[in-house]
């Protein structure tokens, strides 16, 4: 370091100044701090039981200028600014415990996600410290806007989830349970959001009564040329369970055949469609992300206006509308995905996805968003 004084008084007429540079040396210093944290309503409380500072040894060397008389004050001093030393980084890890647990306790216990559903990121139980890691339970659960939040949480046998990567040195694992999937399922259903009006198809022709005059007489006799859509609805949420291998969804769908006569919507027919799915889970950028492959379907009639439908007929077009129209739209309601817990600032890299029933685990390293930090700075030199 340098150093620098000038000293000047009324009864010094010529000032006295002086510089020159010094050393410091310590060694056997030891920084030592005990922490508590718990749960506390949803948030997480931490509390500085101990901590403190300890010096071993300290030599400051000065050169330059007259320093060898100032060697015999600093010499003289060594103990007490060792002392100050100890005092000062002691109150620094006081003043940043109490900034962290400030953080803490500023952490949302809801995200929400659009105008339906509300996702509980409230903490669950106390976390769990190992002599490598430590584990960290949220809610996780998707919830209606109007709902209360309250922390809730699985048994805890269902929380001893192991920090293990397969044997790969992740810095970060993020554990869902597949009971997670299943609010999501449960709060989009309820809100009446899994239901499409179709009246579009790549073979336009199908949806017009002409089509189908010699598969179904009584349709076409009814309502000559006229157009058709397609109500679907889905009749109960997707019951969605993780495997071993990925996440299997099985959803039960209505489709009404509806004729459109004279700015008139007219049921004429509903078909009970049960599809069998699969989900490959993927993480894009801090969101986890989904896309359903169709594995089998099966159809039968529900009710008819129209008399008797061939079914093997039925079935080509329904696996036409599958193909072409349900199975694209949810990829695309699936491909918004749902933020995965993590501090702001920071993001997931290189992350692999482990399937363990009932649990999907992510497992990444991290990485400071660069970005973020300019933009944070910039947002605050603005604001001063």
């Amino acid at each position: 370091m340098r150093w620098r004084y000038t000293v000047s008084s009324w009864l010094i007429p010529i000032g006295i100044s002086d510089k020159g540079t010094a050393s410091v040396k310590v060694t056997g210093m030891q920084v030592g701090l005990t922490i508590n944290l718990r749960n506390q309503e949803g948030s997480l409380k931490l509390s500085l039981l101990d901590y403190g500072c300890y010096v071993g040894d300290m030599s400051i060397k000065l050169d330059g200028g007259v320093s060898w008389l100032y060697q015999l004050l600093v010499d003289a001093f060594e103990g007490n600014i060792a002392s100050a030393i100890e005092e000062g980084i002691s109150e620094k890890i006081k003043e940043g415990i109490v900034k962290l647990d400030n953080f803490l306790e500023s952490l949302p216990k809801n995200i929400s996600l659009d105008k339906t559903a509300t996702l509980n990121v409230s903490f669950v139980g106390n976390p769990v410290l190992s002599s490598s890691s430590i584990a960290i339970a949220i809610n996780g659960l998707f919830t209606e806007k109007k709902e209360v939040l309250v922390p809730q949480g699985y048994h805890q046998k269902e929380l001893k989830v192991s920090a293990a990567c397969g044997g790969l040195p992740k810095m970060i694992k993020v554990s869902i349970h597949e009971n997670v999937f299943k609010s999501a399922s449960q709060v989009y259903f309820n809100a009446g959001k899994m239901q499409l009006i179709v009246d579009e198809l790549p073979d336009q022709a199908i949806l017009n009564t002409a089509e189908w005059r010699f598969i179904v007489p009584e349709l076409y006799k009814r309502y000559p040329n006229d157009d058709m859509q397609l109500n679907i609805s889905m009749s109960s949420p997707p019951v969605i369970q993780v495997t071993y291998q990925d996440v299997g969804a099985t959803i039960l769908v209505d489709i009404t055949v509806e004729v459109l006569e004279d700015f008139e919507v007219i049921p004429v027919a509903s078909i009970s469609v049960e599809i069998s799915a699969s989900c490959a889970v993927e993480i894009v950028g801090n969101d986890i992300v989904g896309r359903l492959t169709l594995q089998e379907f099966s159809t039968y009639l529900k009710w008819s206006k129209i008399g008797k439908l061939h079914m093997l007929l039925i079935q080509s077009l329904m696996s036409s509308v599958l193909k072409t129209v349900v199975l694209p739209y949810l990829n695309f309601k699936l491909k918004r995905g749902f933020p995965l817990p993590i501090i702001d600032g920071y993001g997931f890299q290189n992350a692999i996805i482990l399937y363990n029933h009932p649990w999907i685990a992510v497992c990444s390293d991290v990485f400071f968003l660069e970005d973020y930090y300019f933009g944070q700075q910039s947002s605050s030199a603005y604001v001063s």
